[in-house]
């Protein structure tokens, strides 16, 4: 992976807790993030696999060279290589490349056009934000009726874009190089939930639209949907930022009503990038009391960058009193934004707790009668 963060700090993610629902290079995507510093949850919802039944892929593959398709939508790069590969192992390599070179291909976007000039062809069109809509739109936009239409579908069926090339008039053939099934490492997901309805995460991140909904599903048959929407939402206790590699992974988040962080280029090094951006500029707090600073990167707290050890609940605090800007939260605040019953003890063991880890309990400051404020200077 190119590494695409090199103008930040060494370790800009040092302190900061991140959740990875990839399957497909996940190690890639963990190692850069471990080395910049982060610590990582690592629960994969789903992952890429080959059709169970090599029969079904060939016999697409032969209703496609004997349909000599007018077009062909190419929609994701290992969807391509696996085609090829799977109509090689057949004896259908040479009929498949001709039938292709025959044909328009578009692709869905520059992976794809790779992928296709790998094998040999050439593409007419790629699509402009490399969605499949949008490749979709520019298919239809050059005319489709009465044509036949060959679509790589890339184990997550747009039934949606099938049907609007019909009702334009095409004959659409579909092909099925692989599928997404669960991953063995699925039952790491209730933590991952958990962890975000508690915020003991900063960021989650997604590379794929079926891991999307494979989350979103799992915390519902969890009963725990509306809490872990209400944190991605930032309508609960606290918020964990998502992040998508791009808007195909970013649709089903928005259509729940979660803003995620997209990069401009869908990469996964731009991934990176964006969130140790986003984190830096937002994840930091810092303030000094006493001649001490205390930050806040995260899910850590240092004193005059030393570590101190603080359990989730009175960092929680401390976070809420450092947003307040040196404002009063009363006690139903604090306890709102931690989780805890208003007024229960919980809360004041919190507050307890956050004093004795640091250098000055004063820090902070009990408003009689008004709950409590952070004293000092906000960096």
């Amino acid at each position: 992976m190119s590494d695409t963060a090199e103008t930040l700090p060494a370790q800009p993610l040092r302190g900061f807790r991140i959740g990875v629902t990839a399957h497909r290079r996940a190690g890639d995507l963990i190692e850069a993030l471990e080395r910049r510093g982060a610590k990582v949850l690592h629960a994969p919802a789903l992952k890429i696999a080959p059709m169970e039944d090599e029969h079904a892929l060939h016999a697409e593959t032969a209703a496609v060279i004997a349909a000599a398709p007018d077009i062909v939508m190419v929609t994701t790069a290992y969807g391509m290589r696996r085609w090829c590969e799977g109509a090689d192992a057949a004896g259908q390599g040479e009929s498949l490349h001709a039938a292709l070179a025959n044909a328009s291909i578009y692709v869905r976007g520059p992976k794809a056009r790779g992928a296709v000039r790998a094998a040999g062809l050439n593409d007419v069109g790629i699509s402009a934000d490399e969605t499949t809509a949008t490749l979709t739109d520019l298919v239809i936009a050059d005319g489709v009726r009465g044509k036949t239409v060959a679509v790589q579908v890339h184990g997550y069926t747009d039934g949606a874009a099938l049907q609007r090339l019909r009702d334009a008039g095409a004959k659409v053939l579909t092909v099925t190089p692989y599928r997404w099934v669960n991953a063995e490492e699925g039952d790491r997901l209730p933590q991952l939930i958990d962890d975000v309805i508690n915020c003991k995460l900063d960021v989650l991140t997604f590379t794929s639209a079926p891991a999307v909904d494979a989350v979103l599903s799992t915390a519902a048959q969890l009963g725990r949907g509306d809490e872990f929407l209400a944190a991605l939402r930032g309508e609960g206790p606290g918020t964990v930022v998502s992040a998508a590699v791009g808007p195909v992974t970013a649709a089903p988040l928005i259509q729940a009503g979660i803003l995620p962080l997209v990069p401009e280029r869908f990469r996964m090094g731009a991934l990176i990038r964006l969130v140790c951006e986003h984190l830096e500029d937002t994840g930091v707090l810092r303030f000094e009391s006493g001649g001490a600073v205390l930050e806040v990167r995260g899910q850590s707290l240092s004193v005059d960058g030393l570590p101190v050890q603080l359990a989730p609940a009175p960092l929680q605090l401390l976070k809420l009193l450092m947003g307040a800007g040196g404002g009063v939260l009363s006690p139903s605040e604090l306890a709102a934004g931690t989780g805890a019953p208003d007024a229960d003890h919980a809360l004041h063991m919190a507050i307890s707790r956050l004093r004795a880890a640091l250098p000055d309990p004063a820090v902070v400051e009990t408003v009689v009668k008004r709950g409590y404020r952070l004293r000092g200077r906000f960096l």
